[in-house]
């Protein structure tokens, strides 16, 4: 039997249905959240920003790409990332300014020149500092803003690790945060291995009321529902699943309503999605710096065509806009089924 799935609140923020899309960098832009708002997310976190980004681009082409928020897709959040405690308020402050309701820190990042700059998973084995940024977030943004925390199960799995963990953890909730989404890989696994479930099983126990988001190997509408079922986590966010396969928000709200789980997208329907898609992000980026961003969204679309290597094959090539809608009369043509994305 399925979970009941209730809606969240952060703060004052409802999210009508506990199932988001996570900050995913390169993917989780304004077209991209759009999409998935439309098909079903509760609730969507933009790309991880560097707070000396934001505090130097406050104008022009480059801010409006970045620092967009619009009335269609909220509530919506914005993810900070960075090193410095000094600068995290004032950036919070500046996407609380753009129109996003609330402010995500990143305290997960495992990408290797992130841990060098000291930002995003390094902050895991820096307990203090961490908690100085949430502090000044905190104090920074108005008290309807609310401010969570992304993070990971830990550096590695030794017992410092885990003591850093949790001293994160419990801290974060003394301060003020609303949330706290825990991805149950460590920092050194990168995206390698399993997420572990049964760690995230025992953070939610630990946190008792307190708002718990789960991540991590989450690619299928039942995927989000088992996580919350084994490890009573009170909603899930999905990263790499949803990209490419915006269809997994519609297709768990089916089945949390009891209702069968729906068909794969036919090509037809994939075809407007893909179509919409490339509008918005052409909207956004222009007319010439959107090919290579969407290039990247075609590649993952790929997966649930039947051909799928061909037209992935295809994506991959496009180099010019013509090309672009080429691929899309040549291979969403005719209404075939489509199929259900692989796993990763």
């Amino acid at each position: 039997m399925n979970p009941q799935l209730l809606p969240l609140r952060l703060g004052p923020v409802t999210i009508d249905f506990p199932v988001i899309q996570a900050a995913l960098s390169g993917y989780s832009d304004w077209p991209n959240r759009v999409i998935a708002r439309r098909l079903g997310a509760g609730y969507t976190i933009g790309e991880v920003l560097l707070d000396q980004f934001i505090l130097d681009v406050t104008k022009g082409r480059k801010a409006k790409r970045y620092i967009r928020a619009t009335a269609e897709e909220r509530p919506s959040g914005a993810q900070l990332m960075g090193a410095l405690p000094e600068t995290f308020g004032p950036a919070a402050l500046k996407l609380v300014a753009a129109g996003f309701d609330g402010i995500d820190i990143n305290f997960g990042c495992p990408v290797r020149k992130v841990l060098g700059r000291c930002r995003g998973g390094y902050l895991l084995s820096q307990p203090a500092t961490a908690l100085e940024i949430v502090q000044r977030v905190r104090q920074a943004v108005p008290p309807h803003v609310p401010v969570s925390v992304k993070m990971r199960r830990g550096m590695d799995d030794s017992q410092r690790s885990r003591d850093d963990f949790y001293t994160i953890f419990d801290g974060v909730w003394r301060i003020g945060a609303a949330a706290v989404t825990v991805h149950g890989r460590s920092v050194r696994q990168g995206y390698e291995g399993k997420s572990s479930w049964e760690f995230l099983r025992e953070v939610k126990a630990h946190a008792g009321g307190r708002i718990v988001i789960g991540s991590g190997d989450l690619f299928t509408a039942q995927d989000c529902l088992e996580m919350i079922a084994r490890t009573g986590v009170d909603g899930v966010a999905v990263a790499r699943g949803a990209i490419g396969n915006p269809w997994i928000f519609q297709q768990v709200r089916a089945l949390a309503a009891g209702l069968p789980l729906p068909p794969p997208p036919s090509l037809w329907q994939q075809c407007d999605v893909i179509g919409e898609h490339y509008r918005l992000a052409e909207q956004c980026y222009g007319a010439e710096r959107c090919l290579g961003v969407m290039r990247n969204f075609g590649i993952k679309y790929s997966r649930l065509h039947p051909q799928a290597d061909a037209v992935r094959q295809a994506f991959i090539q496009v180099r010019r806009p013509p090309q672009w809608h080429a691929v899309l009369d040549r291979w969403y043509a005719e209404d075939l089924p489509g199929q259900l994305a692989d796993e990763g």
